[in-house]
């Protein structure tokens, strides 16, 4: 972020165990509609408990070819299985023609040089899991992808990774793209079709897997943002595209198929994406001349909390500081809200740890200046509902904080102008960095106390209806 403009950022973070995380602290509450029931995702409870295969995995069927035999192979050759069965039994419910399961599956090793052709291309080097419609083949690395993918997002990103896969071959089958579709709207409705698989499994109906609602799905979104897999072409077999959408887009298109069924996977287009997105401003999708970060400071700090002052209009904007703690004890990991003395806390060096983009080359989410920013805004936010005399402990208010900081954070992605110079201003990819928060700790849909809801597609939906909405209407859908 520049004083004039937060920096895109395509920076990936090595979220360094995140599949063992300890389970979000839940809180009692209630939402206006089942959509923002704090207790619910995609009508099912919403709950943590184990995720991935249910008892011992089989061993490798003749059906998968060049496999090592290994357990990566064992875990994603059981997963296809599982999609397959899915999709046999629900195909013909919503989408035209017939299924037929994927004729073809490799396995690679993308770090051995004497890899046969995939698709006929080089896979040497190629790190990732694909589908190819002309050869009707599905093909997955697994001595660096899936092992990496499964290492940071659990057994269950295998899962999520191979049905975004074989949603390419039902968009095959159902005949619902052409040579013309916008890569955009395949990665979509890819993403959409893992989300209605996921729903079943979810619900408990899969004999060969388990996903809690709670942390198992959510690390299976965190999975679906960073894995990105190469497009294939009548002249390019295995070329990479980077319009995949961005972490806004693929948790709502996942989320179409998790809630609403296959049918609204087939109805995704540019129009119903230009929808979803709203009359938010161009700049935040534009992911071309990236910039380098800001290093989180007092002085960015103090630039933060003037312009969120000029965007509520608080009559006592709370005080800001570096250091310390709470007078009732609680401390910042890495920012508190102390409604006693109306102050926000930060610990600088955590904050700026959680702000700090890393190495492109790694596997992980999309981590950034608008990741720290955004939880700091959130506990302005908490002061927000303070001045109005609404409750900070509760479920409803960690919903009603994603809110606020959603309108705060739609506002900052024009330009401002205050009194000590130029405001902070949202570009490409700072969403991104803001929902890596909202689906790996919370933070930002979180009460007083620190307590968040469980489901991550809660969280986000309430930061978005923010952004599409404005402050009186956070306190109308969350009272």
């Amino acid at each position: 972020m520049s004083r004039l403009v937060v920096a895109l950022t395509t920076m990936l973070l090595v979220l360094t165990g995140c599949a063992d995380s300890s389970p979000p602290t839940v809180v009692a509450g209630r939402a206006v509609s089942m959509l923002y029931d704090p207790g619910r995702v995609g009508g099912l409870p919403a709950a943590n408990g184990p995720s991935g295969p249910r008892g011992d995995v089989p061993p490798v069927t003749a059906r998968l070819g060049n496999s090592d035999g290994g357990q990566i192979d064992r875990l994603a050759l059981l997963a296809i299985d599982d999609i397959e069965d899915f999709w046999t039994h629900h195909y013909g419910q919503s989408l035209r023609g017939r299924f037929t399961p994927v004729s073809t599956l490799v396995s690679y090793d993308s770090t051995d040089p004497n890899s046969p052709a995939v698709c006929g291309g080089d896979v040497y080097h190629l790190p990732n899991a694909m589908y190819c419609r002309r050869a009707d083949t599905m093909a997955w690395d697994r001595a660096k992808f899936m092992p990496t993918a499964r290492k940071y997002f659990g057994d269950m990103a295998i899962n999520g990774t191979l049905a975004h896969e074989y949603g390419h071959a039902l968009q095959a089958m159902a005949h619902i793209v052409n040579p013309f579709t916008r890569t955009l709207v395949r990665e979509q409705q890819a993403d959409c079709f893992a989300g209605v698989y996921l729903q079943w499994v979810a619900a408990g109906k899969s004999s060969r897997a388990q996903l809690s609602t709670g942390g198992g799905l959510n690390h299976v979104l965190a999975g679906l943002i960073v894995i990105r897999d190469p497009v294939s072409t009548p002249d390019n077999p295995v070329s990479v595209s980077d319009e995949h959408g961005t972490a806004l887009d693929r948790v709502g298109a996942f989320q179409t198929g998790f809630d609403g069924g296959a049918e609204m996977c087939a109805q995704i287009d540019t129009g119903e994406i230009r929808k979803r997105r709203g009359n938010l401003p161009r700049s935040l999708f534009d992911s071309e001349n990236p910039q380098s970060d800001l290093t989180i400071d007092e002085g960015v700090l103090s630039t933060l909390t003037e312009q969120l002052g000029q965007i509520f209009g608080l009559s006592r904007p709370p005080k800001l500081a570096t250091s310390g703690k709470c007078p009732s004890g609680h401390e910042p990991d890495p920012v508190a809200y102390c409604p006693e003395t109306d102050t926000i806390v930060v610990d600088m060096p955590g904050l700026q740890d959680m702000s700090a983009p890393t190495d492109q080359s790694t596997m992980g989410m999309p981590q950034g200046d608008n990741t720290g920013l955004s939880a700091v805004t959130s506990r302005y936010a908490l002061a927000v509902q303070s001045e109005r005399g609404v409750g900070l402990e509760s479920a409803t208010a960690a919903l009603r904080t994603a809110c606020l900081t959603g309108v705060a954070q739609r506002r900052m992605a024009e330009p401002m102008t205050l009194s000590s110079g130029p405001g902070l201003t949202l570009a490409g990819g700072d969403l991104d960095e803001a929902v890596t928060g909202l689906l790996m700790n919370g933070i930002v849909a979180s009460d007083v106390d620190d307590h968040t809801v469980p489901a991550g597609f809660t969280r986000i939906l309430a930061f978005r209806s923010g952004l599409h909405g404005d402050i009186d209407g956070c306190f109308e859908r969350f009272p």
